[in-house]
C-alpha cells in the first residue's frame, strides 16, 4: 500500500498573473509543509485566512474547469497547478493565493512546474499513500468515457482520446505518457488550454476572459491557432491529458493504474475521482480489519 517517502518543497516559491475569469491579478506562493499535511490551500485575501484542503470531497461543480470549496475558502481552476505538484511528486504543499481564482498564465502548468523545480524537492520521513487499481472501472456521460485499469510496471499512465462530432479547426488526435516527472515536465507540462474562436466568442458575449489575449491560450480559427503555433502536433490531447492527472490527484493518494478518458471533461473526471477516493476508503477499511484479525 506505500511505495515511497512523501515529499515536500524545499524553499518557498511563487507564481503570478490574471484570472482567465475574473481578470483579478492574482498571486500563488507555494511553501514547505510538514509530513501528513497534503495539499491546503489558504484564502490569504480574506481577513481569517480560512484554508481548503485539494480533496475531491471538497470539489464544486463548474463549467471548463475544477474548483473546490470549504465554507468560505473558495478556489477557481486548481487543476494546472495540482496536476504539477501530482507529477513532480510533491504530497505536501501549504499554497496561500490572494484570490478566488488561480491565473491562466499561458494555460499550462509549465510556469507552476518551473517555479517548484526550482525551489527544489525534500524527502520526508514518512511513506506516502498509494491505490492500486485491481479491476477495470468504467465511467459514461452520452458518447464519453473514462476508464481506470490495472497496470502491469507499476507506474500510473495517463491518456486522452479527443474527438468532435462535427468537423472543425481542431483535428481528431489522442496521447497518452507514464507518469513520471521527467515525462510530464518534458512532454505535457507545457500544453495549453485551448478553444474555438466560437467558443471565446460566445465567452467575450458574456462578459467573460475579454482580456485574454491570443498568447494566454490557444484559440483555434478555421485555419488553426489564431496569432500562435502549436508546441505538438497533438497539444490539445496533452493539455486535456494534465487536466486529467489534476483532476485525479485529488483523490489524495498515489494511483498506479491506467487512466484513459474519451471525450471527457472535467465532469468526468471528478465523478472518477469520488470513485476512486471511495475505493481507498474501502481498502482502508479492509487493511485495517486485516490487521486487527492478526493482531487477535
Amino acid at each position: 500500500m506505500y511505495s515511497r517517502n512523501q515529499h515536500s518543497i524545499a524553499s518557498t516559491c511563487v507564481v503570478s498573473g490574471r484570472g482567465y475569469w475574473s481578470a483579478q491579478e492574482v498571486s500563488v506562493v507555494m511553501h514547505p509543509a510538514p509530513v501528513g499535511t497534503g495539499i491546503q490551500l489558504v484564502r490569504t485575501d480574506l481577513s481569517d485566512q480560512p484554508r481548503c484542503e485539494a480533496t475531491v470531497l471538497n470539489r464544486s461543480t463548474a463549467s471548463l474547469r475544477t474548483n473546490i470549496e470549504s465554507g468560505p475558502a473558495k478556489f477557481q481552476m486548481i487543476e494546472h497547478l495540482m496536476a504539477a505538484l501530482y507529477a513532480l511528486e510533491i504530497d505536501n504543499c501549504i499554497v496561500e493565493i490572494d484570490g478566488e481564482e488561480l491565473p491562466g498564465l499561458d494555460g499550462s502548468s509549465k510556469p507552476y512546474v518551473d517555479a517548484l523545480s526550482h525551489a527544489g524537492l525534500i524527502v520526508q520521513a514518512a511513506e506516502r499513500q498509494r491505490l492500486v487499481i485491481q479491476q477495470v472501472i468504467t465511467l459514461r456521460e452520452g458518447s464519453s468515457w473514462i476508464t481506470a485499469s490495472p497496470v502491469p510496471t507499476g507506474i500510473s499512465h495517463f491518456g486522452y482520446q479527443l474527438s468532435f462530432d462535427d468537423v472543425g479547426p481542431i483535428a481528431e488526435q489522442s496521447y497518452g505518457f507514464t507518469c513520471t516527472p521527467i515525462n510530464f515536465t518534458r512532454d505535457v507540462a507545457p500544453a495549453r488550454t485551448f478553444v474555438t474562436l466560437d467558443q471565446a466568442q460566445a465567452l467575450h458575449g458574456r462578459g467573460v476572459a475579454r482580456h485574454v489575449g491570443y498568447n494566454e491560450l490557444l484559440v483555434f480559427g478555421d485555419d488553426g491557432p489564431i496569432e500562435n503555433e502549436l508546441k505538438y502536433r497533438n497539444e490539445c490531447a496533452r493539455h486535456k491529458a494534465l487536466d486529467l492527472v489534476g483532476d485525479l490527484s485529488l483523490v489524495g493518494v498515489e494511483l498506479v493504474g491506467k487512466f484513459i478518458s474519451h471525450r471527457g471533461g472535467h465532469s468526468l473526471n471528478g465523478r472518477m475521482a469520488l470513485a476512486l477516493h471511495q475505493l481507498m476508503i474501502e481498502q482502508q477499511r479492509h487493511d485495517s480489519a486485516t490487521q486487527s484479525r492478526r493482531a487477535a
